[in-house]
């Protein structure tokens, strides 16, 4: 007998067809199409976040801003976000996912190119706070997406994936924005960056929403997805890898997926996902956010110097996702908590060791790459683990409230950074990021691992 969570997505709303559509036998992959599609717009939204890092010595110059506003400035963009996310998990579930999304990244795009017209700190707090509402569904969206055309075995592989792309954006954009900037000033970085959107939401018109409804997926491509849909993955599945004293460690438990909006709020496994997400994402915005600065003021790098070494951690960050989604999914039997816990209980060091990093370019850019492997080896993960406890339709939801605490933390942290700075001395700083460490792993330890009654 198929499970609830089966028979809801294989008939989820707004599936208009009746009939299953013939195809060929033979199975299509067009889900890795909608998984590139999904991974570019995230890439875009990466380097839409991390263009600014490397253009606010320039900018701090000019607007004769303090650490403090410049850590407000990298604020607002994440308060657009908190509030839009919420309110855009319900439109997904009402109005679907590719009309919104296609202008979602128009609007993005029109945020850029303002960012880049700014003549004082209000205008571009203004323009980073459109920017935040106007990139706060793009992640909601894409893992929605993702839950709809993956099966469970493949999911966080993908989701790893979509991860790594928005971690390739803070690998390649310090260099190529850096170059812009010696040849043309940091406006020219914003504009640049504005026009690849145009072209990626006209590609979104190609997609479906759900599998059943695309012409580029045939009956073999639609049943793989659907045979193992339900997002929690069953004892049994798990058990083909067998591992009892690392359940006891992680606390596995059997549960029934949460199917109420109510049940999705009350959930205190959801809220401590999500408040340990807010303190790995606050970790991540940190380091995006002052790096370049810290590479300029402390390390005395030239500009072309820090746009290579302050790429080196999101190098490590793309190795580190796809490794995280292949362990998770292959190595660990689909269970999320482990490399969950590895991330958050290395970065506890690895974030304090950057206060005695070396002033060797190569090096430290080493030792940046291995920060960003243990920093996201199991931070996609994060936002995976909650597809294991919600029920298909509620996904969009569950996701809304782990990204939402994702963007507190992302928009506090570093400000709470440029404050300390201001104050006292990057050792501090680096302890502080140490200590949300700390939090996340405890959190993540106490919250349990689903899993789904047979059927």
């Amino acid at each position: 007998m198929a499970s609830p969570g089966h028979i809801m997505a294989a008939q989820a709303p707004g599936n208009g067809e009746d009939s299953v559509k013939n195809g060929a036998s033979r199975r299509t992959n067009f889900r890795w199409f909608v998984l590139f599609v999904v991974a570019l717009t995230y890439f875009l939204g990466g380097a839409d976040r991390a263009n600014l890092a490397v253009a606010i010595p320039y900018i701090k110059a000019d607007f004769h801003l303090s650490n403090t506003a410049v850590g407000t400035a990298a604020a607002v963009f994440f308060i657009g976000v908190t509030i839009i996310l919420i309110p855009a998990g319900f439109l997904f579930q009402k109005f679907g996912v590719r009309m919104i999304i296609a202008f979602a990244v128009l609007l993005t795009s029109l945020a850029t190119f303002l960012s880049g017209m700014t003549n004082s700190a209000i205008q571009l707090l203004i323009a980073r706070f459109l920017l935040g509402l106007a990139e706060g569904p793009l992640p909601i969206g894409g893992l929605t997406m993702l839950n709809r055309w993956f099966p469970a075995r493949e999911r966080a592989t993908a989701v790893g994936i979509f991860y790594a792309a928005f971690k390739l954006a803070p690998a390649l954009v310090p260099p190529i924005a850096a170059a812009i900037i010696y040849s043309f000033g940091w406006r020219m970085v914003f504009v640049a960056f504005a026009v690849p959107g145009i072209f990626v939401a006209g590609i979104w018109m190609l997609l479906s929403d759900y599998p059943r409804l695309s012409r580029r997926s045939n009956d073999a491509e639609v049943n793989y997805i659907n045979e193992n849909t339900a997002s929690i993955p069953t004892a049994k599945q798990q058990g083909a890898r067998s591992f009892p004293i690392l359940d006891k460690l992680i606390r596995a438990r059997t549960i029934e997926p949460l199917r109420s909006s109510r049940q999705v709020f009350l959930s205190a496994n959801l809220w401590g996902c999500a408040i340990a997400y807010g303190m790995m994402t606050g970790l991540t915005y940190a380091i995006m956010t002052w790096v370049p600065t810290y590479l300029i003021e402390v390390k005395k790098y030239s500009i072309l110097q820090m746009g290579i070494v302050a790429s080196a951690p999101w190098i490590g960050a793309v190795i580190g996702s796809i490794l995280g989604g292949i362990l998770s999914d292959r190595v660990f039997g689909e269970r999320r908590k482990p490399v969950m816990l590895i991330a958050a209980g290395a970065t506890i060091f690895t974030m304090y060791a950057l206060v005695l990093a070396p002033n060797n370019p190569i090096a430290l850019a080493a030792m940046l790459v291995v920060t960003g492997v243990l920093l996201y080896i199991g931070y996609s993960t994060f936002v995976v683990y909650p597809m294991g406890l919600v029920s298909p339709e509620k996904v969009p939801l569950a996701i809304a409230i782990i990204s939402t605490l994702g963007a507190l933390g992302g928009g506090l942290s570093p400000l709470v950074v440029g404050i300390i700075l201001d104050h006292s001395s990057w050792s501090v700083a680096f302890a502080f990021l140490s200590f949300c460490s700390i939090a996340a792993f405890i959190l993540t330890l106490l919250i349990v691992e689903p899993r789904r009654l047979n059927h």
